[in-house]
């Protein structure tokens, strides 16, 4: 895969030395000509110096042969058009902008921009760790819109010695996979669930805390 980032700080850094230890071919574009040396030392990845909203730029960096464009600046608006011109300039296959205001994900969106806000992602993760020790992992998939979680099931479950089809679980939500000792079970609906099942949860933000309160309970 060949990945265009365009943006800077801790960030940026750490996701571009993640991809180049996969294999994947690295382009990092940055304002910043001190941030642009740093990189360029510190990262198995080509660094171009210049503002990633300039289509000579993007063009320069090789956005026509990039698979995906991540446009991580902090500027909402910056991020909207090195997207559009990546997709509608360069025919980049691949988008996605990050919202420093949350408020602006819809807003991306409606324009045909994918996005993601990491304060969403961040206050979804914190807030379902806190209201149940049950999860052992939780991943915000889709920019977002759908949310991958692992949970064990206690001796305090309310849906234990019941199947999958008694438990009254929410529209638009699933479980993919029951973990139980060594083995892998894809469920369905006369699956009975157990103490110490790990569960496989597929849910949507608005959901997932309904899913949680019917599979394990509220904890407070």
């Amino acid at each position: 895969m060949r990945a265009l980032i365009v943006g800077g700080g801790t960030t940026v850094y750490f996701l571009c030395r993640d991809f180049a230890s996969k294999g994947h071919e690295v382009v990092v574009v940055n304002r910043d000509e001190r941030e642009c040396v740093r990189l360029a030392r510190q990262l198995p990845a080509t660094v171009v110096c210049g503002d990633g909203s300039d289509a000579s730029v993007l063009g320069d960096a090789g956005a026509r042969s990039a698979d995906v464009v991540l446009a991580l600046t902090p500027n909402d608006q910056d991020n909207l058009v090195i997207c559009q011109l990546a997709s509608l300039q360069f025919g980049v296959p691949r988008t996605l902008a990050l919202a420093n205001d949350p408020d602006n994900v819809a807003v991306l969106h409606k324009l045909g921009v994918p996005a993601f806000s990491m304060t969403d992602v961040v206050s979804t993760i914190i807030e379902q760790r806190a209201t149940t020790d049950q999860i052992t992992n939780l991943l915000p998939v889709g920019e977002g819109r759908v949310i991958v979680t692992e949970v064990r099931l206690d001796d305090a479950s309310p849906a234990l010695g019941r199947s999958l089809e008694d438990v009254a679980l929410p529209a638009n939500a699933l479980v993919a996979a029951i973990m139980r000792d060594d083995d892998v079970i894809v469920p369905h609906g006369s699956s009975c669930l157990n103490s110490g099942d790990r569960l496989l949860l597929v849910t949507q933000p608005d959901n997932h805390a309904a899913v949680l309160r019917a599979l394990t309970g509220e904890r407070r």
